[in-house]
């Protein structure tokens, strides 16, 4: 709220005037003063600390050598000065005016004890200012390491309070301004958080910031927006450090991106990375927000960096990368991928463990109609999961058109439940769903009830106007059967290790099924366009050629080509020709050998009767072991300890498990080869702990609007487990802006 001048016969305010305005100090003995020469009656009877909260003088009641312009952004008072310039005539001129602000009338009595007061207080004041003067020049001291002096030890005190103010901020993701910079000019009252949060531990009693900012004029900025994204870029850098320090000591590591954030700045891509800490324990820390600009190779060069000059990490220990994105962009980071991989062979590109195969695949088709059914699937998802009572009308839907089989009608209400994006079967599901999901919008949009918002209505009439397209029908069956080759080894590589180790066996099984699709095409597409006819027709939408399509033909006077053929030209065959080459991409050579390595885990080892050969696929990680010389002796050991275990050993079953084990230390080979196993991103995390950097991203913009985001404050509310040592913090805004003077 604007603040108002508590003089007598004074009407200015903040909000419309460029003096500064002053808070009533603490101090009794001034605040006194202040009190007696404003000759309100009303003020004698606040306190010190109430009158220093609520009521301001603007500067016009003070002698010009009592104010001090320190820098641009402050104007101060000196620490003496006292209000002298008052109006207390003007009100006589009109005797029927009333004032809020009554003067005191005062007796000859009280105007000579005002007079004593004023002289003793200024003898007194400079009394004690000699005496510290003297006490100052005659301390010594005899220590050779140089002394901090009253002033810097004062001003360390004062950034750490500051500190403790943005970490604040950053951890409870508050924003540091309640409106946008466009909004300042006419909302010129509105107090950003950083000044409020400042204010109130001033008011609760940070001598350090109450010294500083005290005599401030309260309509000023305490601390200007360029000095708090210094304190904000030293935060993110120490917060950046700690992890980075814990992966330098892990070694070796894994690149994994996310979906583009659009922030105020810009879109950016999360970067994190996935390592075995000391404790051996698997982690995936969040570090930072690259900038998405320019084409696939500068961005290339640009992570590479990143990664190797700001980061101090080496491109030769990555050991995986795996990039969650999809559509445009998915084809770009695929690019990206290809190039890293083709300088550092040893950084595989996997899929995410946190994302189904096949929806992976389906996120990176370059397909304008796979993208869009990807999309309005989300879009989908998202709108019942605002509302339970959405969810209730799709259950509604789902049971008129599943009455003759209404235990499917209730797994298919099951599943509706679950993020969509997360299913293995999420295309089986939507095919089966679509139905009801098309009646379930079209009741939303006509509102009959008047129980849904325009907001939702709007929504509701967008998605039903796309699943009401022939083609969008069409190219979900198609991923539907299509990717049905791949949902069960996808499903495998996200299960227990002895899952995956099977998963990579059973590659190869994969890869002739699709290519016996592709072999048969004619076969597999025909029966794939009829069940889209049937499934159309019973919607009661017209089977035809996409529009954009004919308009082209049109214009290019071709011959006109049936719905069938150009269904399977142009999508059928780029589907299937796409998902056999990304697998082949995705689980390569160096890829496969990793995961057939996971039978260095007992379980798996115990699973094939200890009859394994580890040493037939440990070439790939050879010199990343401390003693490879001596690695097949330790593999045979290795077996052996579990084999003869006794009756009362369970054998471990994950990677977690077996890192975790006493005895592992005595197995350098085998303790590394675990960790470089474990780092790669097609793993799924062991507990919850390796999951929070995604999972507290994703809080972060569920809960912050774009206008509101900060990449700073984003890096400290995402990592708020790590511990921030403030005074190394203070020792490096220090040492990385020397030339602030802060007075």
């Amino acid at each position: 709220m604007p603040n108002f001048c508590a003089a007598p016969n004074c009407t200015r305010k903040s909000t419309q005037s460029d003096l500064a305005f002053f808070r009533f100090p603490r101090d009794p003995e001034r605040c006194r003063l202040w009190v007696e020469n404003c000759r309100r009656a009303d003020l004698e009877e606040k306190t010190p600390d109430q009158l220093n909260k609520h009521y301001r003088l603007c500067a016009k009641h003070f002698e010009p050598a009592m104010i001090c312009k320190t820098s641009p952004y402050r104007t101060v008072l000196r620490d003496t000065a006292i209000p002298t310039i008052f109006d207390l005539t003007s009100h006589l001129s009109n005797p029927h005016s009333r004032h809020r602000k009554r003067i005191k009338v005062l007796t000859d009595e009280e105007v000579r004890k005002i007079k004593e007061r004023r002289l003793e207080s200024s003898i007194e004041q400079l009394l004690a200012k000699k005496d510290k003067n003297d006490s100052q020049d005659g301390m010594e001291t005899n220590d050779d390491v140089p002394q901090l002096t009253p002033h810097q030890r004062e001003l360390r005190e004062f950034l750490r309070s500051l500190f403790e103010v943005i970490v604040l901020i950053g951890k409870q993701s508050f924003p540091l301004s309640l409106h946008s910079e466009d909004d300042q000019d006419s909302h010129p009252v509105i107090m950003s958080t950083f000044q409020a949060l400042l204010e109130n531990r001033i008011n609760a009693g940070d001598k350090f910031l109450r010294g500083k900012f005290e005599a401030t004029a309260v309509n000023e900025e305490y601390w200007p927006a360029t000095q708090q994204r210094k304190l904000l870029e030293v935060c993110e850098r120490y917060v950046r450090e700690e992890l980075l320090q814990e992966v330098r000591e892990s070694r070796f590591f894994s690149l994994v991106t996310g979906e583009l954030v659009e922030f105020s700045e810009g879109q950016h891509i999360p970067v994190f990375l996935r390592f075995v800490d000391q404790t051996n324990t698997l982690r995936e820390e969040f570090i930072e927000f690259l900038s998405f600009e320019g084409e696939e190779l500068s961005t290339a060069d640009k992570l590479e960096s990143h990664v190797t000059k700001q980061w101090g990490l080496s491109m030769e220990h990555c050991r995986g990368q795996a990039h969650a994105v999809s559509g445009v962009l998915g084809s770009r980071m695929k690019a990206i991928a290809t190039q890293l991989m083709e300088r550092y062979p040893m950084a595989v590109n996997t899929p995410c463990s946190t994302c189904a195969l096949n929806v992976h695949l389906a996120n990176s088709m370059p397909l304008t109609g796979v993208q869009v059914v990807m999309s309005v699937l989300k879009k989908a998802d998202s709108f019942f999961k605002a509302s339970p009572l959405l969810q209730v009308e799709l259950d509604s839907a789902i049971s008129i058109l599943f009455q003759d089989n209404v235990e499917k009608g209730n797994d298919l209400k099951e599943s509706c439940r679950a993020t969509w994006m997360d299913l293995h079967n999420v295309f089986e599901m939507a095919v089966d769903l679509l139905e009801p999901l098309l009646l379930c919008m079209d009741s939303v949009h006509d509102n009959e009830d008047l129980k849904w918002n325009d907001e939702i209505t709007s929504n509701a009439y967008t998605i039903s106007e796309a699943l009401a397209d022939f083609e969008f029908v069409v190219t979900l069956v198609v991923l539907k059967n299509a990717l049905s080759f791949t949902r069960a080894f996808g499903k495998n590589l996200q299960g227990e290790t002895l899952d995956v180790f099977f998963a990579a066996s059973s590659l190869t099984a994969v890869l002739h099924s699709l290519h016996e699709v592709i072999d048969n095409i004619e076969v597999y597409h025909e029966f794939w366009f009829e069940e889209a006819v049937n499934l159309a027709t019973a919607m009661e939408i017209p089977v035809k050629v996409p529009r954009l399509f004919l308009r082209k033909q049109q214009a290019m006077e071709s011959v006109e080509i049936q719905a069938e053929s150009f269904f399977k030209e142009y999508l059928t065959l780029p589907v299937m020709d796409y998902i056999i080459q990304e697998v082949k991409d995705i689980f390569s050579e160096n890829h496969l050998k990793a995961l057939k390595c996971l039978s260095l885990v007992p379980a798996v080892m115990g699973q094939m009767k200890f009859n394994t050969s580890e040493e037939a696929h440990a070439d790939v990680f050879r010199s990343d072991l401390p003693q490879p010389d001596t690695l097949p002796a330790e593999l045979h050991c290795w077996r052996i300890k579990w084999k003869h275990r006794g009756k009362e050993v369970s054998l471990p079953c994950t990677i977690h498990e077996t890192l975790h084990h006493s005895d592992v230390k005595f197995f350098p080979n085998v303790n590394a080869f675990l960790k470089i196993l474990a780092s790669l991103p097609v793993l799924k995390l062991g507990s919850d702990q390796g999951e929070t950097g995604q999972k507290r991203l994703q809080a972060y913009l569920l809960d912050t609007p774009v206008s509101h985001r900060s990449k700073n404050l984003a890096v400290l509310n995402i990592n708020y487990h790590i511990k921030m040592d403030l005074e190394e913090m203070v020792e490096c805004y220090i040492k990385s802006y020397p030339e602030d003077e802060i007075d």
